[in-house]
């Protein structure tokens, strides 16, 4: 099963309930390279859902003391791609190790060169 990192809004219940049916069970974990920045969410489907304008968003700095807490949750397949669907297209899914040494997916912002 995919494991997924969440820093921002696919944590809240109301989130999970609308894209999964049901509640996420995780734990806490921390992704190291990466800071947190924000991004204004215009779609429509995810302002009622997450009930915010303004979403934060992993940026990458390579710099392992930047590190951005949040809860890794086993998810299906299926879910995945749902979570694929909720995030909007200034994110980018890709995977990453976390401070423990799981390897998971996150939703970040694209790399630029």
């Amino acid at each position: 099963m995919p494991l997924l990192f969440s820093y921002g809004t696919l944590q809240q219940t109301e989130v999970q309930l609308a894209n999964f049916g049901r509640v996420l069970s995780g734990r806490k974990d921390c992704l190291q390279g990466y800071r947190v920045g924000e991004i204004k969410i215009t779609d429509e489907r995810v302002l009622r859902e997450s009930g915010k304008a303004m979403h934060p968003i992993l940026r990458f700095t390579g710099k392992m003391h930047d590190e951005v807490a949040g809860t890794v949750f086993e998810i299906t397949d299926a879910e995945l791609a749902q979570a694929d669907d909720y995030e909007v297209s200034d994110y980018v899914r890709t995977k990453a190790t976390l401070k423990s040494g799981i390897e998971c997916w996150i939703y970040a912002a694209p790399v630029s060169n």
